[in-house]
């Protein structure tokens, strides 16, 4: 826990305060949102913005993480597009002359996955898990447009690849005495949802396995009831610090509240629904003000009930 404060402190210290959609570009010479900071020795990671993907923030509202090592550094999720994933390479460069030598997409969403060619043009080989890959190749072009609409010349050079390794259970890099295992633990937030474990640090990337500082969202194709179970097997690892998919870094007691906790209270408000007979026009206005000091709230919290509710009449 010492470890972990100290951590908090030199973020807070850098001005990664509260979690704020008002908080202009903290980095406005850059594409990045923010610079990368390290969070413990030899991983760093460039925390996004914890509102929604904006022109002002280039797309990068996820957090862009690497491990540095002796032989080489690896790169966790590509980027929103071309430019900020060269915008990430070009800060990994002051910090260290040591090649990028993979990265890992921590899903096929469009902020982890749209940057991937600007790394495939670096000889750089992306890894994802299967079932990521196969969403990239269904829904990739779309993703791209969207991106493009909000993104407009800040899309420059930004085209659909797939990933060059694909996984179904784990895939381990051994670089410079570090072991770094991108691990698939069961369904999650969105298909092919992984993390990044490091056992020998104690430290997770957990992507969108567990939220904080946002609210996290529920889209149709989340299985909530799957990623309960899915986080017992995450919990197991037993990490002491937690670089999330969103937000500052942190400890799992903090994402457990915001992301077991939530879909335990939102499941259970809508099992209730169920029971007595309730409509969808009622999961709409379940009361979630307990989670309405996160971001995205306003956004999401009706859209994440109706989710549910329509998912769970079928279970």
């Amino acid at each position: 826990m010492k470890r972990l404060a100290a951590i908090l402190v030199t973020f807070f210290l850098a001005g990664v305060t509260s979690a704020d959609q008002s908080i202009p570009d903290k980095y406005p010479e850059s594409v990045l949102y923010d610079a990368p900071r390290e969070v413990i020795p030899g991983v760093w990671s460039a925390i996004g913005a914890t509102a929604p993907p904006t022109y002002e923030n280039s797309g990068h509202n996820n957090n862009l993480s690497f491990i540095v090592t002796s032989e080489g550094v690896v790169v966790v999720n590509a980027g929103a597009c071309y430019l900020l994933a060269k915008a990430l390479h070009n800060e990994i460069r002051r910090i260290t002359d040591q090649p990028v030598r993979y990265v890992i997409l921590e899903n096929g969403q469009g902020h982890a996955a749209l940057g991937s060619n600007y790394w495939q043009e670096q000889g750089v080989p992306v890894i994802a898990h299967v079932d990521a890959a196969a969403e990239i190749e269904e829904g990739a072009y779309a993703l791209l447009s969207r991106m493009q609409g909000y993104n407009r010349d800040k899309a420059e050079g930004t085209e659909v690849v797939l990933p060059d390794i694909t996984f179904e259970d784990q895939y381990v890099i051994e670089l410079g005495g570090i072991r770094i295992e991108a691990l698939y633990l069961g369904p999650g937030h969105s298909p092919g949802d992984i993390q990044v474990w490091l056992p020998q640090q104690k430290l997770v990337i957990s992507g969108d396995m567990a939220f904080h500082q946002r609210l996290l969202p529920i889209f149709d194709n989340t299985d909530t009831k799957a990623w309960l179970e899915t986080y017992e097997r995450f919990l197991a690892l037993e990490p002491e610090v937690v670089i999330p998919g969103h937000g500052v870094p942190t400890d799992m007691d903090v994402v457990t509240q915001y992301t077991r906790d939530y879909l335990v209270f939102l499941r259970g408000e809508v099992q209730a629904l169920l029971d007595e007979g309730g409509t969808l026009d009622d999961a709409y206005k379940i009361d979630q003000s307990a989670y309405s000091n996160l971001d995205t709230f306003d956004e999401l919290a009706a859209r994440n009930a109706g989710i549910v509710f329509e998912a769970m009449e079928f279970e």
